[in-house]
């Protein structure tokens, strides 16, 4: 019963892998006959500053943009379990920005933070206030990315919370109620523990988002000003256009191993964590 499981992991997984590492010892340029050159290509990406802007970038991006889902997700999640009037069509907007494409979603924000022109300069000239070009200066260009991806995505993560809170028996909240405990302790020791697949499948899923990031960025700045912006998943991209199959092709092997170690990392504490509770 495994094995049409175990054939389609090996052919859009596997096959795909080892292809992958072995282009990336190679000098390809995707037209003439690759020679094979080892380690060149790893040897040269770590000596390119460019390249370490870029892992910056997408290192920074992602620890801004995980954390932000889960606590915001989380904390909506919380709000939307409770039952007032109008509570479907809540979740309905906090949800319906992740079903539009993020290179569509960038190109509305882009429209809208647009210095001169867009809605929110035209506001806060409304309001007496000075609006100014966010996505031209570096700094804040990577935080305007932070939080648009977290505004976009924040429904999806809320949404497995939900489903979460909702699979927790309300006998538990009772139980506790009589035993004395307060808001604070039933969320850490009931709400919390109960939700432990929820926080894996929404930390893996935000952690592998974050790290492979590429839409939003290339709409919202296209990895400017300069490279000040640029993720790793836009540069292997731009490399393997310029004729640098092999050497993108590392790049992502790269990429591959800085998403597998937090993921790693995390499944293992969170595993400790599950058998001390």
């Amino acid at each position: 019963m495994a094995v049409p499981a175990i054939v389609l992991f090996a052919l859009f997984f596997i096959y795909p892998l080892t292809q992958g590492i072995g282009i990336s010892l190679t000098d390809s340029n995707g037209v003439t006959q690759p020679n094979f050159i080892g380690l060149q290509n790893f040897l040269d990406f770590f000596h390119d500053d460019r390249a370490k802007t870029d892992i910056f970038n997408t290192v920074f991006f992602a620890l801004g943009s995980a954390p932000l889902l889960n606590l915001f997700g989380f904390l909506y999640a919380l709000v939307l379990d409770r039952t007032f009037k109008g509570k479907s069509v809540v979740r309905a907007l906090v949800y319906l920005p992740a079903v539009i494409s993020p290179l569509i979603m960038g190109y509305v924000w882009y429209f809208i933070l647009q210095p001169g022109r867009g809605f929110l300069f035209h506001i806060l000239e409304s309001m007496g206030l000075k609006g100014g070009n966010w996505l031209a200066e570096a700094n804040s260009a990577i935080v305007v990315l932070i939080l648009v991806n977290v505004w976009q995505f924040v429904g999806m993560t809320m949404i497995i919370y939900l489903a979460g809170l909702q699979s927790i028996p309300k006998e538990l909240y009772e139980a506790a109620e009589i035993d004395g405990a307060g808001s604070g302790k039933k969320l850490r020791y009931i709400t919390i523990p109960m939700l432990v697949q929820s926080i894996k499948i929404n930390v893996v899923t935000n952690i592998i988002g974050s790290l492979s990031v590429f839409e939003i960025i290339i709409a919202l700045t296209d990895g400017g000003p300069g490279y000040s912006t640029e993720s790793l998943s836009i540069y292997i991209l731009r490399m393997l256009y310029g004729s640098f199959t092999g050497y993108s092709t590392a790049v992502a092997m790269i990429l591959f191993v800085m998403i597998v170690i937090p993921v790693f990392v995390f499944m293992r504490f969170i595993r400790k964590q599950e058998f001390e509770m």
